[in-house]
């Protein structure tokens, strides 16, 4: 079959997927092989791949595949998270724009109706890209953290630790959302440093019998349309400004409602005015002074940020609205003396990006934490649970764990595990796996009820604690502990995730994990880092810079992205994603494509019965070259540094195989092929083939079987990797050699303008002569060399190179210029003595010799022996000019 131009990947890629879902490929069974376990961390069913899932599904299919071929029974579970919060906001926008319904007009049955269709509508998307870029998950597996025995698990695990003590009920200050009208954990907000203004309000002094005094204090606050909430003013006992106030209240303006005159050191003397208004119902601060004091609550915000009826004025307007009408009221009456710009922080919506969160006291369900954490702390610390880079977040990861606060697990939602929770008319209530059990036990403490006299919790758990079970209930650990599959394939290899969830996410697992299996849920936590623009910024739908993957495929083919976003993110890094990568990773799949067209050309102009390639130089370097990446690559594998090893690969490819392998052993025009050296030639070609596979799926794949014909089941997603021989260091070395000289000769026969037809007289003084002699044919084919000779002298009329120790003289029947040379030759001196100097001074530096690897000092050091040498060389060639 005849070979296009260029490797088309819309010709390839769905057929290939096809045949690997065709084959059964991605399915795991339980069997006697090891397992290689992954599950995907669920995006969200609300949308498609981001850049950000793209680098994180493409890593994982690596490691997958790369298993798969290493023997391994790899078991990747795909599946998607029911996103509470983000989900229920789309469909609620969907009724209202759409059908011109209200969420309120719907009872929480209708609502979950619309909910689910709005899932099986918009859900799957996300599926279709994931195969679109080649991803080997087994599709029979796809688990949705909603599923009926998912929802059991959540509900059975809340019910569990409840009975433990672990989970509890009361009145806290919480982070409230009041778009999505929810609390949030305290993971779920988002802190920006913002330019704001401080406000200097007077309050009116009156006296212990309540008289007004004509005196002012004046208050310092961000907050002004919160002053109506104020149930007392606070300053320190240490203030010499205010120790006579002691028993003097204070008049709120606005609402004139008198406060008392409180002491506390909490009140930092030096900030604004020293004294501080105290809002127990709207910071978190404030909330523990009124504890302290035994203040009155008075919470002037609706559940929508609207200002309540407590508020006693403009009721009903937003707060920010309210702020300003507050500020202008202030004003008019002679209250506010002074604005100020003030840089401050606020906390905004993790999952509404552009809603800032509500401090407020409610009433939640909250998880102890305490009790928890510590296994899971340690199992990070012992290294149980490997993190990569560990450099980077292990310490972020102890410090939260150590710092860590009780979690807010209830949601104003209906989307969600609705709270098992059961209240009595009487307002007791109990917590039970189904309306059944709580009855029953009820009626163990006297109590006789009908399940139409109860009435479940309306909130429903945060998405978090569903996930949390995510590595043990996509194989029913929880739901049914002791099945085969879950001692199979549990506990998983590897996480890969992004660092931004690694407390609301990754610490949680691990909890979960030890406190229900005893065991970690996985063994090593991959961090990749976050994507961004050229620019440097974050990839967002608001800034429009986030690329369109499914447009990215159609463009590139879905192996030059996935090759686009591997070579530039090293674990952990922030990676600055341009569509130029994918440009790169397009041309590198056509530069193999031209490879296999070369060598597909040589197949009929194989000789038969020869094998005397076999002694081929090339093929001896090229081996020992294979062998060594693969020793590499395995390595690099271990330690999760993926795209250090893609680029391996890819210099393997393009430059020894393509531009140098090819070249030593291609034949010359209409000359015959060598048997041993095309047979070698392919085995190479497929070696290749199976390196690159996990990183290009599809080109790898199509290539291999375009190699020559395959038996029914040779397919190359399936082929197993063979241990690497031991690379040959002194042929290395030779290969090397040879390729430096080679481009050397070639640099030089351009520099003095000599036609690549016009052939030279070469002479070599070595003392590697050996060396030269083994690879003679070669070096004179690559360079046009009629003859080469060895000599101790210098040979005059002729054009000088030095390549390591050994110095080169080129003879051509083309008339040379000896001050053109010598000026040549005096810059490269120049060049070299200025290398020679950056090189030792960065071996004069103590600690850089002390705190880099021994390798990288070696080569520094090989650099400088190296510049040393050819610094004699080219001193001793000039004396002949």
């Amino acid at each position: 079959m005849e070979l296009s131009k260029n490797y088309t990947p819309a010709a390839v890629e769905g057929k290939w997927y096809q045949h690997w879902m065709d084959k059964g490929y991605f399915r795991s069974k339980p069997d006697n092989r090891p397992p290689f376990t992954i599950v995907i961390p669920p995006p969200n069913v609300t949308g498609v791949l981001h850049m950000g899932h793209t680098l994180n599904e493409t890593v994982q299919d690596i490691l997958i595949r790369r298993a798969r071929m290493s023997g391994y029974n790899t078991c990747w579970v795909p599946g998607s998270d029911h996103a509470s919060i983000a989900t229920e906001a789309k469909v609620v926008n969907m009724l209202k724009t759409e059908k011109g319904i209200e969420k309120s007009q719907l009872t929480r049955e209708e609502f979950l109706k619309h909910a689910f269709e709005w899932k099986e509508k918009y859900g799957g998307i996300i599926y279709s890209q994931i195969k679109k870029l080649g991803c080997s998950c087994d599709w029979d597996r796809v688990t949705f953290t909603m599923d009926d025995h998912y929802y059991k698990a959540v509900i059975k695990v809340f019910t569990d630790l409840y009975n433990k003590g672990l989970i509890y009920r009361g009145a806290r200050m919480i982070n409230w959302d009041p778009k999505a009208k929810t609390a949030l954990s305290d993971e779920e907000v988002q802190y920006k440093d913002l330019q704001g203004k401080l406000y200097h309000v007077q309050y009116a002094i009156a006296d212990p019998s309540g008289e007004p005094t004509g005196q002012f204090i004046t208050i310092a606050t961000q907050r002004p349309e919160t002053i109506m909430g104020d149930t007392a003013i606070c300053v320190n006992p240490e203030d010499d400004r205010y120790k006579h106030l002691a028993g003097y209240f204070a008049i709120v303006p606005l609402v004139n409602r008198r406060v008392p005159i409180i002491f506390d050191t909490y009140v930092d003397k030096e900030f604004g005015t020293g004294a501080l208004k105290v809002t127990p119902a709207h910071d978190i601060n404030d909330y523990n002074l009124g504890l302290k004091h035994n203040l009155e609550v008075i919470d002037t915000l609706n559940d929508d940020g609207t200002l309540s009826a407590a508020a006693g004025v403009f009721i009903g307007e937003d707060r920010f609205v309210a702020r300003k009408k507050v500020i202008a009221t202030l004003h008019e009456h002679g209250l506010l003396i002074k604005e100020q710009e003030y840089t401050t922080r606020l906390g905004y919506s993790e999952r509404n990006p552009d809603t800032v969160v509500e401090p407020r006291i409610s009433t939640q369900w909250f998880v102890k934490m305490a009790e928890l954490t510590k296994p899971a702390l340690d199992a990070v610390v012992n290294g149980d649970v490997n993190i990569h880079p560990g450099d980077r977040f292990l310490a972020t990861y102890k410090y939260w764990m150590e710092n860590v606060k009780d979690w807010c697990i209830s949601r104003q939602l209906w989307w969600g595990q609705q709270i098992p929770a059961y209240y009595a008319p009487d307002g007791t209530f109990e917590v039970a796996n189904s309306i059944e059990e709580a009855i029953a036990q009820f009626k163990a403490k006297g109590a006789d009820y009908k399940a139409s006299d109860l009435r479940q919790d309306e909130d429903c758990l945060d998405t978090w604690f569903s996930s949390w079970l995510w590595p043990m209930e996509v194989f029913n650990g929880i739901s049914q502990p002791d099945n085969e599959e879950i001692k199979y394939y549990y506990p998983t290899n590897v996480l890969v995730t992004g660092q931004d969830i690694i407390f609301f996410w990754v610490a949680r697992m691990i909890m979960a994990g030890l406190e229900y299996k005893h065991e970690k849920p996985f063994s090593d936590v991959y961090f990749t880092g976050m994507v961004r623009d050229k620019l440097g910024r974050k990839m967002s739908k608001q800034l429009g810079n986030s690329p369109d993957l499914l447009e990215l495929i159609d463009r590139f083919g879905a192996d030059a992205v996935r090759f686009g976003i591997m070579i530039s993110s090293p674990a952990g890094n922030d990676l600055l994603f341009d569509d130029a990568s994918c440009e790169q990773g397009r041309n590198f799949c056509n530069k193999i494509w031209n490879a296999l067209k070369l060598v597909k050309m040589w197949e009929d102009r194989v000789a038969p019965g020869t094998n005397a390639g076999n002694d081929h130089f090339a093929i001896q370097w090229f081996e020992s070259r294979l062998n060594e990446v693969q020793q590499q690559v395995a390595e690099l594998f271990k330690d999760f540094k993926l795209s250090e090893a893609l680029k391996i690969i890819y210099s393997l490819v393009w430059d020894d195989f393509c531009s140098w392998y090819l070249e030593w052993v291609k034949p010359g025009f209409e000359q015959p092929v060598d048997a041993a050296i095309y047979s070698k030639t392919v085995y190479f070609f497929e070696q290749l083939m199976q390196l690159l596979h996990p990183f290009m799926p599809f080109a790898t794949e199509e290539i291999y079987q375009q190699l020559q014909n395959r038996t029914a089941g040779d397919d190359l997603i399936v082929k197993q990797y063979t241990a690497p021989a031991t690379p040959d260091a002194s042929i290395l070395v030779q290969g090397a050699l040879a390729k430096e000289v080679i481009s050397g000769i070639r640099d030089a026969r351009n520099k003095h303008q000599i036609k690549p037809k016009d052939q030279i007289a070469l002479h070599i003084d070595t003392t590697q002569e050996n060396t030269f002699k083994q690879i003679e044919e070669m070096l004179a084919k690559q360079v046009n060399a009629k003859s080469i000779a060895y000599t101790k002298t210098a040979i005059p009329n002729c054009i000088n190179m030095v390549v390591q120790k050994d110095k080169f003289y080129l003879e051509t029947e083309t008339e040379l210029d000896p001050a053109a040379q010598k000026e040549q030759l005096e810059k490269d001196l120049v060049y070299l003595q200025g290398f020679l100097v950056s090189v030792e001074k960065k071996l004069s530096n103590e600690r850089f010799v002390q705190n880099a690897k021994p390798e990288v000092v070696d080569a520094e050091r090989k650099k400088k022996e190296d510049a040393e040498a050819k610094i004699a060389a080219i001193t001793e060639s000039l004396k002949t000019l």
